[in-house]
């Protein structure tokens, strides 16, 4: 049995009488295996900010991106053969030629719903007038291929007798949606597993 209680920051499902091992399988596909979108690609066409264009990238892919799992796959799953297309990736841009700081609001996206959960990550600052352009692609992708596209920070506890699955989002992902994608993952594993024995 699960019980479930949420507030602003995190949520807690509360497990009666399963093993801890089984909660944990939960919280390694959380952590590894429930999609969000990230920043991949930056084409940069005009970068006169003081920091090298892969310190911007690099920044930029730590950008949780709020992400919309109906409506799009993963590259290794779409049609296109991981090619790229309206289904598998979002087409972004940021320009601004404005003295001061560049924030993750300044990113303008092709799908008014993937878009920057936070509109004041510091991305660098601009001096002089100098400009700062660029083109970029989120995409779909997991945590077990990088860190960027968790969607969560989630770790468990012992109340009790109870196990509780506590899990913080990081805005990508409501927490039930986090969940409910991990549970449906898990027993597709199991389902995969049974067919082969």
């Amino acid at each position: 049995m699960v019980d479930f209680k949420n507030n602003s920051d995190n949520a807690v499902f509360v497990f009666k009488d399963v093993h801890n091992t089984i909660v944990n399988s939960i919280r390694r596909i959380i952590l590894e295996e429930v999609p969000t979108f990230a920043i991949e690609d930056v084409e940069v066409v005009n970068n006169a900010s003081p920091l090298y264009d892969e310190t911007i990238a690099q920044r930029l892919g730590l950008v949780p991106i709020k992400t919309d799992l109906s409506s799009y796959n993963l590259k290794s799953e779409c049609k296109c053969g991981g090619i790229g297309c309206a289904l598998c990736e979002v087409s972004m841009h940021l320009k601004q030629d404005e003295d001061g700081y560049v924030y993750s609001g300044s990113i303008t996206s092709d799908d008014p719903q993937i878009v920057p959960v936070d509109k004041e990550i510091p991305i660098t600052k601009l001096f002089n007038g100098k400009t700062l352009e660029l083109n970029l692609k989120a995409v779909l992708g997991n945590g077990n291929e990088h860190i960027k596209w968790a969607p969560a920070h989630t770790f468990l506890r012992e109340v009790e007798n109870n196990v509780e699955l506590v899990i913080e989002p990081f805005g990508q992902l409501d927490s039930k949606v986090i969940y409910n994608t991990a549970i449906d993952t898990l027993i597709k594993k199991i389902t995969e597993l049974e067919e082969q024995f």
